[in-house]
């Protein structure tokens, strides 16, 4: 062995560390076992920002919410076994979201595999289908390459988890590394890594529809954050004079307070539903017509000329056959129909009556919805709560919603007034338990920025232990609790299937999460009066080094509890889903 090679010998785990390091790795959530130890020991030595996380489950939604604020690539590790399934849940929210994330895992020494090892399962198996790919690492000369292969399937296509599996002895044995081998290329990076354009005959198309309409509506989903096109849309929208609706995960497509704003469509809408009933041309971008933003597939209503702009082809015309499909990255795409209809003639004048609508109609929902947004009753409304979250935040502040009704009165009640991604939920897979973390990953991603979380009470004792894990590591979120002593969303949901009294397993006892998150160390404030909420939450923003838990005491009534104007008057038949 030459002297060059033994100055290149190391560990598979250090070589791990140097990889993702290569790869302008950012912060690390995980919790170690002795399979990835000498993983642990280089990073310590490198300087790989790494932080213990008190479940895997949440490093994972810490690793996701970075990922989704920053377009980096998120990391999380595991050990093997009950580490390992920990992960399944955040990776199919990242999965279903498109977030890239190259989660670690531990596994096995392979000499001694199937031989009843402490914690072993067959986690490949049970990894697979909560992620884009499993990458198992078979020979320790070839770490560089299959990490090179993670990033790089992580960031393409529609961006996703890509967990790489390292037994113990791949991990623990050295290897004499060429320091070639020992790169990335910084592309893959973040997302998107690249960019593919619609077909050009489908683009003529697509602009000659949109160039003609009288009405056209974009209807604008999360896939225009994962190409950070929000920018580019809110341009297209302006210059062509066309409306844009979102879906939870598109609010912030558009600034909320732009007049061409639409607001949230589906099952919980401001406007939207009316005028993409009254729309001759809809152009979807980036959004899979899921069963929320359909309002369960009646939404648009069949017949509709549509185009569709999306960069996974499995996606278009799985709940809506396309009059043109556009098979292409959203940023691409956009760039491309702006390109084509200019080239057409602008016909924006044209429409002018038509956006000048919706303003005037937005103006009428608001006035609507007043009452709610500056409602005095006590317990505190969610509509006061919003209402307050809209006039004190940042223009660029950071709300991240938790699965269940928070991110359903988030979306239709508050207010991005920026384009750009400034309202996260975890609509991947809608798993309640991702405000707290998701906030320690929205804080690392963006720590020049106010960052805040809604979260239910039930989501919150999920995770109620990764407070030690913020304050460790001096993070200052703001965690708003909504406290109304339940498993709100579903105590409403059997209010409004079986009427009052009928509720199973969905109360919770009371509790002070103010004085819980004193006894962690960190900040608590209660709040019980809808007039000690403005207070509250300007001192929890100013507070700093530590996270702050305001525990707003809400409604304990179900008939309120879900953003519809009173679901004590809706009528609900056999199948429906209404909320």
């Amino acid at each position: 062995m030459s002297d060059q090679d033994r100055a290149n010998e190391m560990t598979g785990g250090e070589a791990l560390a140097r990889m993702l390091m290569a790869h302008g790795a950012g912060p690390m959530y995980g919790m170690g076992g002795f399979q990835l130890l000498p993983f642990y020991d280089a990073a310590r030595r490198l300087g790989l920002r790494h932080t213990l996380i008190n479940d895997e489950r949440c490093g994972v939604f810490a690793a996701d919410a970075y990922a989704k604020v920053s377009g980096r690539v998120g990391l999380v590790d595991a050990t093997l076994g009950p580490g390992a399934t920990n992960l399944v849940t955040g990776l199919v929210e990242a999965l279903n979201a498109g977030s890239p994330i190259v989660a670690i895992v531990g596994d096995t020494h392979r000499a001694h595999s199937w031989k009843n090892m402490t914690q072993e399962a067959h986690q490949a198996d049970i990894l697979r289908p909560a992620s884009k790919e499993v990458i198992r690492v078979e020979m320790i000369e070839r770490l560089p390459e299959l990490v090179r292969r993670a990033f790089m399937v992580a960031t393409t296509g529609r961006p996703g988890p890509v967990v790489v599996i390292v037994p113990e002895d791949i991990c623990h044995d050295s290897h004499p590394f060429d320091s070639e081998a020992l790169v990335a290329d910084e592309r893959y990076q973040a997302a998107p890594a690249l960019r593919a354009r619609p077909d050009a005959d489908d683009l003529a198309k697509a602009a000659a529809l949109l160039a003609k309409a009288e009405k056209p509506l974009i209807l604008a989903g999360g896939g225009v954050h994962i190409s950070q096109a929000a920018t580019e849309l809110q341009a297209f929208a302006e210059a062509h004079g066309i409306p844009v609706a979102h879906t939870l995960s598109g609010k912030g497509a558009i600034a909320c307070t732009s007049d061409l704003s639409a607001g949230l469509f589906g099952r919980y809408d401001r406007i939207a539903n009316a005028m993409i009933s009254e729309s001759d041309c809809l152009l979807v971008i980036g959004c899979k017509l899921g069963e929320i933003a359909t309002k369960r597939y009646t939404v648009p209503e069949p017949g509709k000329v549509l185009i569709h702009l999306e960069c996974v082809a499995e996606e278009i015309g799985r709940t809506y056959a396309p009059t043109v499909p556009l098979w292409g990255d959203v940023k691409a795409g956009i760039a491309d129909l702006d390109a084509a209809m200019k080239a057409l003639g602008s016909n924006a004048a044209s429409r002018a009556d038509w956006c000048a609508q919706v303003p005037v109609r937005m103006a009428a929902w608001r006035e609507s919805a007043r009452e709610r947004l500056e409602s005095e009753e006590t317990p505190v409304g969610m509509g006061r709560l919003m209402g307050e979250l809209n006039n004190i935040l940042a223009d660029d502040a950071i709300l991240i919603a938790d699965g269940g009704f928070a991110a359903h009165w988030g979306g239709l009640l508050y207010d991005s007034k920026k384009a750009g991604r400034g309202f996260v939920p975890d609509r991947g897979f809608a798993s309640i338990g991702y405000g707290l973390p998701g906030a320690i990953g929205a804080s690392l991603a963006a720590p020049d920025r106010q960052v805040v979380a809604l979260t239910g009470d039930g989501g919150f004792n999920m995770v109620l232990g990764e407070l030690e894990t913020a304050r460790r590591m001096g993070l200052s979120p703001v965690i708003i609790v909504v406290n109304n002593a339940a498993s709100g969303y579903v105590k409403a949901l059997q209010h409004l299937m079986y009427g009052e009294g009928a509720y199973q397993s969905s109360d919770l006892a009371e509790t002070n999460y103010a004085d819980a998150a004193q006894a962690l160390g960190c900040r608590g404030i209660r709040v019980e009066e809808p007039g000690q909420l403005a207070g509250a939450l300007r001192e929890a923003l100013a507070e700093g080094g530590r996270p702050t838990v305001l525990d707003v005491i809400v409604t304990r009534d179900p008939a309120k509890m879900l953003p519809a104007a009173d679901n004590r008057a809706v009528k609900v038949k056999k199948g429906d889903r209404v909320a």
